[in-house]
């Protein structure tokens, strides 16, 4: 494994390794001299370890945001201090200022996070853009979805290259079979200090406890846990792909609503139930409630879900949105 070199400077070897995984997941981009990548850089370890990298692999064709969500005071500072490091190595940097709404904070900041990333990389007429996640990062997801009993869904890692939720613009994570001490590496070579969230260390967070857990349990290999969560998520779009089928070629439009007959196994019929349910009913359900509504229909018993109420008869499933009852009158 190569690793920086003494006068912080990175080996030919570390960039080529991340042109490499750039060339297997972007390869309209990766060697287009016009086409250039935006960062997403926090200015913690893993994001300021891909801005180096980039820099080196890439010169003069990347750009960098750092999104401060302003939930906590030292954001603004660690904002600047990207854009300090970024000015050293003539990389362009904007700092993109959001507003989270309440209630589930993670879910908010991260759709926050990724509009404006999907605005900045408009503006600034980028190819795509690349965040810093690593294989240590799957393996803790992996293993905190397994202990919540998640499905397929749930525990299929990220992938290689998607797509910036609600747009085509092309989203890369080149560093997923990287690890974190070896990013780590490739920031303290180059002299640099990384922000320091202390949530990261805040044991009311599973991902905090199962991070220590892995540290200390060096009988489990976190690459191949980090292979089996991308395993998984190939099976994921397999799935979605049948999914897509079933659709196809059992749901049918009724006046009140739709029909579905199933066909498929169930691991297939539950992401249709999903599907209507998220159609006619317009909010996202719960994997653990579509469960229990396709387990009681099997069962030939009627149920509801939501504002939705759904009776098995000759022709499959029925689904449609349940009567609005008439106020009573007060006496």
């Amino acid at each position: 494994m190569d690793s920086p070199a003494a006068d912080g400077s990175l080996t030919a070897g570390m960039a080529e390794r991340l042109r490499t995984g750039l060339r297997e997941i972007w390869p309209e981009g990766a060697d287009a001299p016009e086409a250039r990548l935006g960062l997403a850089v926090s200015g913690g370890p893993d994001s300021l370890a891909l801005l180096l990298l980039a820099h080196a692999a890439l010169p003069g064709r990347i750009e960098a945001a750092t999104v401060d969500h302003g939930l906590r005071a030292e954001s603004a500072g660690e904002a600047a201090e990207v854009a300090r490091v970024c000015a050293e190595r003539g990389v362009p940097h904007a700092t993109l200022p959001v507003e989270v709404a309440g209630g589930n904070i993670q879910a908010e900041a991260r759709a926050a996070r990724y509009a404006a990333l999907a605005d900045w990389v408009e503006e600034r007429g980028l190819a795509a853009v690349a965040t810093a996640h690593h294989a240590d990062d799957q393996a803790e997801t992996l293993l905190m979805r397994l202990n919540r009993a998640s499905g397929v869904a749930g525990l299929a890692g990220a992938r290689a290259r998607g797509r910036v939720p609600d747009t085509p613009i092309p989203l890369l994570r080149p560093v997923l079979d990287w690890r974190r001490a070896e990013l780590g590496d490739v920031v303290r070579a180059a002299g640099l200090v990384a922000a320091d969230d202390p949530s990261n260390a805040n044991d009311r967070f599973d991902r905090v406890r199962i991070r220590k857990a892995l540290a200390g349990a060096d009988w489990l290999d976190v690459p191949a846990l980090a292979r089996s969560a991308a395993h998984i998520a190939e099976a994921d779009v397999a799935l979605e792909w049948m999914a897509g089928l079933e659709w196809r070629s059992c749901v049918k439009a009724e006046p009140m609503g739709l029909r579905y007959k199933p066909q498929a196994p169930r691991a297939v019929a539950l992401r249709v139930v999903a599907r209507i349910v998220r159609e006619l009913g317009g909010e996202e359900p719960r994997g653990s409630a579509v469960a229990r509504l396709v387990d009681t229909l099997v069962e030939g018993r009627p149920a509801s879900i939501g504002e939705l109420v759904v009776r098995p008869n000759a022709g499959g499933w029925s689904f449609a949105k349940a009567p609005v009852r008439a106020a009573k009158r007060r006496g």
